[in-house]
């Protein structure tokens, strides 16, 4: 397929490719997935190899924000039966964060709940990473904790924090429909403050929220064009409570698609399958392995992931490896700065056509949807 053979050439020197040739891997055909999924994954082992790089979270604070999110069961007036719990301490998170690291887990994720954090939340934080430098001093540690303000990134990254992760979810022109009590715009921001502070950013987005196939080239489009060093894909779980509870419109061969699209676009970041593989993919996960080359272990902020056993043994019968600690992750060209500025987007107009995903949707499978009752916040062993 010509497509494909221009995608990768373009994918192995880092060029983006045009929005119509991102909008073509989108409708590619089920007939030509394992065609699709073969090109991208060329793209990434000559980025990346055959290694996977594991993350864990730790949910720092579940549940009762103010924000409006429309995905999230933690969202104002989430009628969600969820976790509630206020701050973990320190000793806490760092025993709730060994047990992803003893997992394989070589970065761990510190999130929490809410618009963003005050001073005295950094505070906290802050001892927390603490905590976890300590145990393991070697582990990267990512915080996720809303907007910043002035002057906090730079706290977090003296505290010991490697990276920040802030999503932009979906494209701008969309942004409003899914929340209404921040900007699209206040996220770019947030990114552009941990980059400035000299942490990693780490930026993706949500598919799967009804939005179109244009939305989803915008969004990544700008992931580009911002830069992170790392690209989490979520796929939306529909959590009975929240907004988006009746959207059940991705497919398997389509969330394979959408991760293609993704690695196309992103040749040389860290493309990492986040939140919703378990539910979208479901059987399918292995072959995502070819597209992507980071995933999280264990369970996610409220609803559980697929036992951490099941995750190492996915890994190895699909023919890769785990990442070691003592493994730059990123391509050495990258330098944690990207290639921006070499790779300029191709001027092409955009396509306003809606996904056709409502048409190949699946049943809704919400025996596949299981909220989180172990690990942060409760008395029983995490999954790891």
């Amino acid at each position: 397929m010509d497509l494909l053979n221009t995608l990768v050439e373009k994918g192995l020197r880092r060029e983006l490719p045009s929005r119509e040739e991102a909008l073509a891997v989108l409708t590619t055909s089920d007939d030509d997935l394992l065609e699709v999924v073969a090109a991208a994954g060329k793209v990434r082992r000559q980025w990346f190899g055959r290694r996977v790089k594991l993350n864990y979270l730790v949910n720092l604070k579940s549940g009762l924000c103010p924000e409006d999110c429309s995905y999230c069961s933690q969202r104002l007036g989430s009628e969600a039966g969820i976790l509630k719990y206020t701050w973990l301490k320190p000793d806490e998170a760092s025993k709730a964060a060994a047990a992803g690291v003893a997992g394989g887990a070589k970065r761990v994720c510190l999130v929490a709940s809410g618009r963003g954090p005050t001073d005295r939340d950094v505070d906290r934080v802050s001892k927390t990473i603490g905590a976890i430098k300590e145990q393991n001093a070697d582990v990267e540690v990512c915080a996720c904790l809303g907007l910043l303000s002035d002057g906090q990134a730079e706290r977090l990254k003296a505290a010991g924090a490697d990276a920040y992760n802030h999503n932009l979810n979906t494209s701008e022109s969309t942004y409003g429909d899914i929340t209404t009590t921040h900007t699209y715009a206040d996220r770019v921001e947030t990114v552009r403050h941990a980059q400035g502070a000299g942490l990693s950013a780490c930026s993706g987005l949500i598919a799967g929220m009804g939005e179109s196939d244009a939305d989803l080239v915008d969004v990544v489009f700008a992931l580009r064009a911002l830069d992170p060093d790392s690209v989490p894909v979520n796929f939306l779980i529909p959590v009975e409570g929240t907004p988006l509870a009746g959207e059940w419109n991705l497919t398997p061969q389509r969330a394979l698609r959408i991760l293609a699209m993704v690695r196309f676009v992103c040749p040389d970041v860290e493309v990492r399958l986040a939140g919703g593989r378990e539910v979208h993919l479901r059987t399918m996960q292995p072959l995502a392995l070819h597209l992507v080359n980071s995933i999280f272990l264990g369970d996610y902020l409220t609803t559980e992931g697929q036992e951490g056993k099941a995750d190492l043994d996915m890994i190895a019968d699909a023919g890769f490896e785990v990442e070691g600690a003592g493994t730059t992750t990123l391509p050495e060209h990258r330098g944690g700065g990207g290639c921006a500025s070499a790779c300029a987007p191709s001027d092409s107009a955009s396509s306003d056509s809606v996904s056709s995903a409502g048409a190949e949707a699946a049943s809704a499978r919400t025996d596949l949807v299981t909220v989180r009752r172990r690990g942060a916040g409760t008395d029983l062993a995490p999954n790891a």
